[in-house]
């Protein structure tokens, strides 16, 4: 089962957020930072959704993948393209916010509807390979783990392979935060911690490295190597 994780990307002056385990965008949170811009006609949910072109378009939306598929990067419909839920904010008093999940290609749709000129924006984010290359981190993540257990006693297992999650955070993006792959949406990025994650299993499965030093000692090579002027010298 593939983990949740919310994956924050910019579009123009604003963000977008997309969750990995169905590929489905919150139209409600682009709603919010669009109605907070001073002198942007304000817009409602319920405008777009009951329309009646909007339930059409769903209609078919549905009866194409049905029919015909809409291809092996769409997300899978399950005859609901748009997904309600209302979320706590952590920490904020105040009535729940609406998250408002829909299908990409309804996504698209209901970003032009609020704004024309958010469509090429749209359609070059909705169609990148972002997504993709989140998955083949995750997939990378595992066989990383079960490589780092054969060099390691059970008992301090899980204490260090924390600890070179947050040395591959460092490596590639310069730092650590929790959940720091989800909050920097860079593919280039993505792609080097997924190739850095899957590099240390093969070197652990063909013998290249034996122990938890040799890796320490590997990979802090790796980072010195990336940043040489890190130290004020």
């Amino acid at each position: 089962m593939k983990t949740n994780q919310i994956m924050i990307r910019p579009m123009g002056e604003f963000t977008v957020s997309q969750r990995t385990k169905d590929g489905y965008f919150d139209g409600g949170d682009l709603l919010r930072q669009w109605n907070s811009v001073k002198g942007n006609e304000q817009r409602k949910m319920d405008e777009f959704l009951l329309a009646k072109r909007t339930g059409d378009f769903i209609e078919a939306l549905i009866a194409e993948e049905r029919e015909n598929g809409l291809g092996e990067n769409s997300p899978k419909i399950d005859n609901q393209v748009v997904k309600k839920s209302k979320v706590k904010e952590k920490g904020k008093a105040g009535r729940p916010k609406e998250e408002v999940w829909m299908h990409p290609f309804l996504f698209t749709k209901f970003a032009m509807w609020i704004n024309p000129r958010f469509e090429v924006k749209v359609i070059r984010f909705v169609y990148d390979e972002m997504i993709q290359y989140r998955n083949l981190a995750g997939d990378a993540y595992p066989a990383m783990c079960r490589a780092v257990c054969s060099i390691l006693p059970g008992d301090i297992f899980q204490k260090k392979i924390k600890d070179l999650a947050k040395s591959l955070n460092i490596i590639v993006y310069g730092k650590h935060e929790s959940e720091m792959r989800n909050k920097i949406g860079d593919e280039d990025k993505i792609r080097e911690l997924y190739e850095l994650e899957l590099q240390i299993a093969q070197w652990i499965d063909l013998g290249f490295i034996k122990d938890y030093n040799s890796l320490k000692s590997t990979l802090t090579k790796l980072y010195y190597r990336k940043y040489p002027n890190v130290l004020p010298m």
